[in-house]
């Protein structure tokens, strides 16, 4: 896997990165794992516009992933590796024995023909899903849940992954990608490996029209607006306003906004760093 850089034949390709795409071994998804997926333009079910800067963008179809990795009776062997609209990491197309199909999160160096599986018991190599509780300690991992049978939430994207540190008890502890320290059900699952796709980060546009064909309409910057429209507008000339703020007057830099009663709290052993 690596990214592609352009001569600057134009000015849209002066900055560009990409992605080569040489990971990709399939060009159309499988049809019976797609859904209609509607774009919003930031409106609400009023056609108010609750989000601003979002709006246009190319058509897409969602791939239904399955994040619960609960078909523990069969192994599966991955048919295709496959690009996917909707998120930064690669998907896998895998075929279990009994005929099914489906799309799981690509690891990285997952290939064409390999033979994976899920459930407890299971070898921990790239590609097995299987409890925390199997996972040698000092492993790599990612799709994790955060409850037994709700699906993986943790470290979905592109190059990220968590490291199982230690084991007490019925809880694992995990060191997650934002430097947090937490503890985790050793009953909940997570597979083994890093997710693909690990030079997403420097990628570029190299234009603004990329953006557009992403949903992303440009985005102005409070200091510019006026004060009726922004806590940080007005002011004469070029003079920027006051403290880092939100549109709404939240503080931007250093303000605390998680709730010290939440219940997640107990199993946070080290706050993510700043």
């Amino acid at each position: 896997m690596a990214v592609k850089k352009f001569k600057p034949v134009t000015p849209g390709q002066r900055n560009k990165v990409i992605s080569s795409f040489d990971d990709i071994t399939c060009k159309k998804p499988h049809k019976a794992l797609l859904e209609p997926l509607k774009k919003s333009g930031g409106r609400n079910n009023t056609g108010q516009m609750t989000v601003r800067y979002i709006g246009g963008g190319h058509k897409r179809m969602y791939r239904i992933i399955d994040f619960l990795r609960d078909k523990d009776a069969c192994t599966a062997k991955v048919l295709t590796i496959e690009y996917d609209p909707n998120r930064s990491a690669r998907i896998a197309l895998v075929e279990y024995e009994d005929g099914e199909k489906r799309y799981i999160i690509a690891p990285n160096g997952l290939k064409v023909g390999q033979v994976i599986a899920s459930g407890a018991g299971v070898a921990p190599e790239v590609g097995n899903a299987l409890p925390l509780s199997d996972i040698p300690v000092g492993t790599l991992v990612h799709n994790i849940e955060l409850r037994p049978g709700q699906g993986a939430a943790m470290a979905r994207s592109a190059g990220t992954f968590a490291q199982l540190a230690a084991r007490e008890g019925n809880y694992a502890i995990l060191r997650l990608p934002s430097g947090e320290t937490r503890m985790v059900l050793t009953t909940c699952r997570a597979t083994v490996g890093t997710v693909s796709n690990p030079e997403h980060n420097l990628e570029s546009s190299g234009k603004a029209g990329r953006s557009r064909w992403q949903g992303r309409r440009p985005h102005n910057r409070g200091v510019v607006m006026n004060p009726v429209d922004h806590p940080m507008g007005g002011g004469e000339g070029r003079a920027s306003g006051g403290h880092p703020r939100s549109r709404k007057g939240l503080p931007a830099k250093g303000y605390k906004t998680r709730n010290p009663k939440a219940t997640s709290n107990r199993f946070i052993i080290e706050r993510r760093k700043k």
